[in-house]
């Protein structure tokens, strides 16, 4: 129903408006997206854009999976990266569109399907995080891993096949690790749970 929707609307050529809840249905059907929370605007953009480069946490949690940290943002490594004390450590991440002053509270964003898992500690530049297998789901096409960083916080991975790790138990220890492009450091805001969304959902 979805491709046949898109179908009729590039053969006839009008704009149509589509109102859904259904994040997967509006990353699918839409060519921009407009994310609405309490009847404001958070983010208008492609599907793209709204999952690889959201511009608040709620739209980070709205849209897909995020791992999404409390930190602080300590600075600039250069004109295109900026440092983030999270985790326990200081990460070289990539700046949101809206500027955070040095020392200023921040959430830093990876999607779980953008971390990496090994035995050994990456080489490369790759912002690094020792961690320790806490769970793990088998889910099909990935394995769902929730790991402990240093400071305690949830790491969510999701592992393909072409990681090659070991079997996996909980107590195992391993590096976390991804490319500070796919990371987005945004305002500092409440990270809501899958409760709160669900909470928020079943109001509307």
């Amino acid at each position: 129903m979805q491709f046949e929707l898109k179908r009729i609307q590039r053969e006839v050529g009008i704009t149509f408006i589509y109102v859904t809840h259904d994040q997967e249905e509006a990353l699918t059907m839409s060519d921009r997206i407009a994310v609405m929370n309490n009847g404001n605007v958070e983010q208008i953009g492609s599907p793209t854009e709204i999952y690889d480069r959201p511009a608040t946490v709620f739209v980070a949690s709205f849209i897909g999976q995020a791992n999404l940290w409390p930190g602080r943002q300590t600075g600039r490594t250069n004109r295109d990266f900026v440092e983030v004390d999270v985790l326990g450590t200081t990460l070289k991440a990539k700046p949101g569109d809206t500027t955070i002053e040095p020392g200023g509270h921040a959430t830093l964003m990876i999607r779980p399907e953008r971390v990496r898992v090994s035995m050994e500690v990456p080489t490369g530049d790759v912002a690094t995080v020792p961690a320790t297998v806490k769970d793990l789901t088998f889910q099909g096409p990935v394995l769902r891993l929730s790991l402990a960083a240093p400071d305690d916080s949830t790491i969510i991975a999701h592992v393909g096949p072409e990681q090659e790790l070991p079997l996996l138990r909980p107590g195992d220890q391993v590096h976390v690790g991804w490319s500070p492009d796919a990371s987005r450091v945004l305002p500092a805001a409440d990270i809501p749970t899958t409760e709160d969304l669900e909470e928020m959902l079943d109001d509307t």
